[in-house]
């Protein structure tokens, strides 16, 4: 049986996700991208509770083009991160290929005082 592409995504994901484990000084950083919006969120994986998060549907954001966007979705939320003195976390692209908006996130979030 062959697998769709969100399939394969998925299945990549739970690979990662087994292995990349965030806790409150270390969150994971999950982004999630769709056709029209990106969302990133910090995840405490000991304690299942979300610290932090950005999307790029929020009024902060205000880019037509996605990259452009997906940099300020990585700079909003890690802005929001230093707020709570939080400044090292955990990448996990959820399965997506490390290039274009989830590489242009993860630059933002960099230039935002975050290290991964």
């Amino acid at each position: 049986m062959k697998l769709t592409k969100e399939a394969k995504r998925r299945k990549i994901h739970l690979r990662v996700k087994k292995k990349v484990k965030g806790t409150a000084t270390c969150p994971r950083l999950s982004v999630f991208r769709s056709n029209k919006a990106i969302y990133c969120q910090a995840i405490d994986d000991v304690n299942g509770t979300t610290l932090a998060a950005a999307s790029s549907i929020e009024a902060g954001v205000d880019s037509k083009v996605k990259i452009e966007a997906a940099t300020q979705v990585g700079k909003l939320l890690a802005e929001r991160m230093v707020a709570k003195n939080i400044t090292k976390a955990k990448f996990d692209r959820s399965g997506y290929l490390y290039h274009g908006r989830v590489k242009a996130l993860a630059d933002g979030a960099r230039e935002g005082g975050l290290q991964f």
